[in-house]
């Protein structure tokens, strides 16, 4: 684990070429967020430069971007040099509006009066307090605390604002240019220009496994049947577990698994594959071959929300949620909730998996407090991580100090 304390194109430049596997970073938006100083500006081109420079030929950069500045991130990223590869979505539920209310401001304009309210819509007696904030509550999640009442008024702009929630936060996937014909030669060469699929696929929860494995047994004693053929039931099981689905294919979008999310997508039931039949299956199994066609084909027979076809990265307890309000980090928290973009340990674990070879190195131009040095810790990666605020930088160091004593 190499930490520098520094600007990243500085300390860039003293890298050497092709050193790094993969880079996996969450720059500035340039939505000067919370007024902060380095989210006034997204990365250059130059910035971008660098970084492929120091990156293998065929390995990936993964770079968090603004819903409202993708666009100029995204051209920054291939104006340097880099393929545009892909966008994945990261998709969340814990996102808190900053939207002016425009009723509000034209009663204030106006000098018109507000009838006060509970969080519920209703009439309050005057001198009535509610919590504000993310969850009114004013207890875990609820962003702060400060006293308010809300208030109604009567004019034609009540009800209006300036901005939506936030919910997503899209990934710019992005690969630098193969130096070989092939793929295949590329990694033979420098171990980069592929993605680690099935290290990344969707799990498949115990009921999904239940269902094929109940499906299977019936299909296998049907043959067995109709061939007068006994089954040992250990030889079968354990058939089971060595073909067993190992998991749905890698989708470009991810979610933080919140009831918001999850209550988006409707329930359903998985359609069998159409280039693989289920009276197929026993036979694919019992002649040695392995279950990529079926899973390929996605040919689980399960149901339930449709929110499952998708990998799922929640926050952990103590980890700040993206665009909520976060408190400056207290010394006994100093290793959790301290920067206010932070995102999920499980996502940036996911990501690295995905796209650093094993023993590779990942780097993270913007590191803030550390989450993609952690994830690298957690799964096993070289990291080097680049960061311009002193006091981000001794966070991340703690933080990943934390790992390293878990792991030891």
């Amino acid at each position: 684990m190499k930490l520098y304390n520094g600007d990243c194109l500085e300390v860039m430049k003293k890298l050497p070429d092709n050193s790094v596997d993969s880079i996996v970073t969450d720059p500035p938006y340039g939505l000067k967020f919370m007024g902060k100083k380095w989210d006034y500006e997204i990365p250059s081109v130059e910035i971008w430069q660098e970084a492929i420079r120091v990156l293998k030929p065929g390995g990936h950069l993964l770079s968090f971007g603004g819903s409202r500045t993708y666009h100029r991130m995204a051209v920054a990223i291939e104006d340097a040099g880099f393929e545009i590869r892909d966008q994945i979505m990261w998709v969340y539920g814990s996102g808190f509006p900053k939207s002016l209310n425009i009723g509000k401001s034209v009663d204030k304009l106006q000098g018109n009066e507000r009838e006060e309210q509970d969080e519920r819509g209703g009439a309050i007696q005057k001198g009535s307090v509610a919590w504000s904030g993310n969850d009114r509550s004013g207890g875990k999640g609820s962003g702060f605390k400060e006293k308010f009442v809300d208030t109604k008024g009567s004019s034609p702009y009540e009800g209006w604002g300036t901005a939506l929630k936030p919910s997503h936060e899209p990934i710019c996937m992005a690969r630098k240019p193969l130096s070989e014909s092939t793929i295949a030669e590329n990694v033979l060469k420098w171990g980069t220009g592929g993605i680690n699929i099935d290290g990344s696929r969707v799990e498949v929860d115990d009921s999904e496994k239940e269902s094929f494995a109940k499906e299977w047994d019936r299909e296998q004693s049907q043959s067995a049947e109709k061939g007068g053929v006994a089954m040992n039931k250990g030889l079968m099981a354990r058939d089971l577990n060595e073909f067993r689905p190992q998991g749905r294919f890698p989708a470009n979008f991810i979610h933080d698994g919140s009831d918001e999310v999850v209550g988006l997508f409707p329930d359903s039931k998985s359609v069998q594959g159409k280039n693989v039949s289920r009276k197929e299956l026993p036979n694919i199994a019992m002649s040695g071959k392995n279950y990529e066609r079926f899973n390929e084909v996605e040919g689980y027979t399960d149901s339930g929300s449709a929110s499952r076809f998708f990998k799922t990265c929640p926050y952990e307890e103590g980890e700040g949620a993206s665009f909520t309000y976060q408190a400056k980090a207290s010394k006994r928290d100093r290793d959790g909730s301290t920067h206010p973009t932070m995102k999920p340990t499980k996502l940036m674990q996911y990501l690295v998996r995905m796209f650093t070879p094993k023993g590779g190195i990942c780097l993270d131009p913007f590191m803030g407090s550390g989450s993609t040095g952690k994830a690298c810790k957690i799964e096993g990666f070289d990291f080097i991580g680049i960061e311009l605020d002193a006091e981000y930088c001794k966070i991340a160091e703690a933080r990943m100090a934390n790992i390293q004593e878990i792991l030891l």
